[in-house]
């Protein structure tokens, strides 16, 4: 409710609580359904910084700490505006490791290549590696971390890497990709776990690239809102 209520202008919880005590939405001056004209992106804030070593994959025991609201015309800015404020800024150039669980192994293909054209390096294991190089996608590759070393970890604390892209094939501290992700976390480095989420990076890094992040209160968004609450607070 917070997070929509900011999203649409309207104060809804106390919208609905006068109309719980008889006020009409007439009265209230909410005649019509709103339809903002800018998209509003909502990230959750997690203390995985907190708690070295845990895998951020997420389950029903996780509860986040709080959460950010990215607002603007254009979703793919949205999307980018939410990262930052969540402390995962998008880089804008360097290397991407990618390894992904093999149900989006093709699916992963489109990203990877829109992100060599975007002037983007790839490192990935051998068996995203090999579904990249089939598709004529160059990358480097990397050993797991039960084949020795160097591996990502390694590229990681050399800080060669400046994006993890990595599905989970399974989970847990002790895993593999667990690991990957965890040390990601540790070093700050954003860490994407599914295909929708890195699809739409790869967007939210163009917009970034287009152009200037702008800025804007909700208060210039919602004008009306603003002095729809006046009379409430001189009411009560």
């Amino acid at each position: 409710v917070p997070f929509v209520s900011k999203a649409v202008g309207l104060p809804l919880a106390r919208i609905a609580a006068l109309c719980m005590v008889g006020r009409t939405l007439d009265e209230l001056g909410v005649t019509e359904d709103p339809w903002p004209k800018h998209f509003s992106v909502k990230e959750s804030v997690f203390p995985f910084i907190k708690f070295p070593g845990v895998d951020i994959v997420l389950g029903p025991e996780m509860r986040s700490t709080g959460e950010v609201m990215g607002v603007d015309d254009d979703f793919a800015m949205a999307f980018a505006k939410s990262q930052i404020a969540a402390g995962s800024d998008l880089p804008l150039e360097g290397t991407i490791f990618v390894s992904v669980a093999d149900p989006h192994k093709e699916a992963v293909v489109s990203i990877a290549r829109r992100l060599t054209e975007l002037g983007y390096s790839l490192v990935a294991t051998a068996g995203t590696a090999r579904v990249l190089e089939h598709h004529g996608i160059p990358c480097r590759r990397v050993r797991k971390l039960q084949e020795g070393r160097p591996n990502v970890l390694d590229l990681m604390a050399n800080d060669e890497i400046a994006l993890v892209i990595n599905t989970p094939s399974g989970k847990g501290a002790r895993t593999d990709e667990g690991r990957i992700r965890a040390a990601a976390t540790a070093r700050g480095i954003p860490c994407i776990t599914t295909i929708a989420a890195a699809r739409v990076a790869v967007l939210a890094i163009e917009a970034l690239r287009r152009g200037e992040l702008s800025v804007s209160c909700l208060q210039e968004r919602f004008p009306a809102a603003t002095s729809r609450s006046a009379p409430a607070a001189s009411a009560r």
